[in-house]
């Protein structure tokens, strides 16, 4: 059970991801990234990549006033953007500059410039970091082992996935078992010149169950 969802007084939690169209979002970005159970199809989303999903991703990089992580991501990222010419890229410059968060069992300090690793049970602080960011975005990439805690206790707000034509049969999928039920209503979407769907979904409160069975007590 949740431990309590948003209202108008807390933040958003936004957890974007790419996906493949059999719901896998491991690896996403290249083969070594991530080869837990012998995954051997990483980096399915680099050549569909094109200049909208380019201007794409730096808006959405923008609408985060805070950014959380779980530990895989952080160490990929933390590898990465820093190393980055912020003039040059301004996803760069976002990234570097934002308020990150990381959720992690494992370390025990973390060096990225404004980040902040968090203490305690993940649930309870990020409760916390959402009543901190009244009426802002906090943003999620990648991490799909702190979805999965995320989707258990109901604090997902937005989802804004980025469906890629291609399908990879297994691997770390974004909805698993004790992901709460929900309605989301789409709010957003944009396909791009390789045939990607940039969707985004925002929270529509309980699912609203019919049927299409026949009234056995019809005339």
């Amino acid at each position: 059970m949740g431990i309590s969802h948003t209202n108008d007084s807390t933040g958003r939690l936004a957890v974007q991801t790419f996906l493949t169209l059999d719901g896998v979002m491991q690896a996403p970005g290249g083969p070594e990234e991530d080869r837990d159970g012998g995954f051997d199809q990483g980096g399915w989303t680099v050549n569909y990549w094109d200049e909208q999903m380019g201007e794409v991703m730096d808006e959405q990089m923008n609408e985060g006033d805070a950014l959380l992580l779980g530990r895989r991501t952080y160490d990929i990222f933390a590898a990465h953007w820093p190393n980055i010419d912020p003039e040059d890229d301004p996803t760069a410059a976002k990234l570097n500059d934002v308020p990150k968060y990381v959720a992690s069992r494992d370390l025990s300090d973390v060096e990225w410039e404004n980040s902040t690793l968090l203490e305690g049970d993940v649930a309870e602080a990020v409760l916390g970091l959402k009543g901190k960011y009244e009426g802002q975005t906090i943003s999620v990439s990648g991490s799909q082992n702190l979805i999965q805690t995320l989707l258990k206790h109901d604090l997902v707000d937005e989802f804004w996935l980025w469906v890629f034509p291609v399908v990879v049969g297994g691997g770390k999928r974004l909805f698993g078992e004790g992901t709460v039920p929900a309605a989301f209503e789409l709010s957003g979407a944009e396909t791009s010149s390789t045939g990607v769907q940039m969707l985004r979904y925002e929270r529509a409160g309980e699912i609203d169950h019919g049927s299409f069975a026949l009234d056995d007590t019809a005339a």
